[in-house]
C-alpha cells in the first residue's frame, strides 16, 4: 500500500468516525419557542409546508378534511387528534404527514405550545 493510499484511508476513517450523532434530534437547532405562539405567526406556515399537499380544499389523497383555515386547524386539534397524529414516530401507523417523515420536533413543539396557549389566532 502506498503512502498516498494509506493517507486517503486514514483521512476517510477520521472523517467518517467524527461525523456522529446520537439521535435525529441532534440535527435540529434547539431554538427556543417563541414567547407567544399564534396561528398566524407560527402555526400557519408549519401547516402550509407539511399538510396542505393533501389537506387542501378540497382534500386529496384520502385526507378526510381540509386544513386551509384557522378554524379548520383549530377543529383538527380539538376534535380530530391532530396533536397525536403529528407526534407519532416514523413508521408508526397514522403518522402525519402521511407516510412520514415525521415533522421536526421544533414544529411539533410549536403546535403543542399553541394548543396549550389556547389556540390564539393572532
Amino acid at each position: 500500500m502506498t503512502i498516498k493510499t494509506l493517507f486517503k484511508l486514514t483521512f476517510a476513517t477520521i472523517l467518517l468516525t467524527s461525523c456522529n450523532n446520537d439521535s435525529p434530534d441532534d440535527l435540529i437547532d434547539n431554538v427556543p419557542l417563541p414567547e407567544t405562539v399564534t396561528y398566524e405567526a407560527n402555526v400557519k406556515s408549519i401547516i402550509t409546508n407539511n399538510c396542505l399537499s393533501c389537506h387542501t380544499a378540497p382534500p386529496v389523497n384520502g385526507a378526510p378534511m381540509q386544513l386551509t383555515t384557522y378554524e379548520d386547524v383549530k377543529n383538527a386539534v380539538l376534535n380530530r387528534g391532530l396533536l397525536n397524529r403529528i407526534a407519532r414516530q416514523n413508521g408508526e401507523d397514522g403518522l402525519m404527514p402521511n407516510g412520514g417523515p415525521r415533522m421536526p420536533q421544533q414544529n411539533i413543539d410549536i403546535i403543542n405550545q399553541w394548543a396549550t396557549d389556547g389556540l390564539p389566532e393572532q
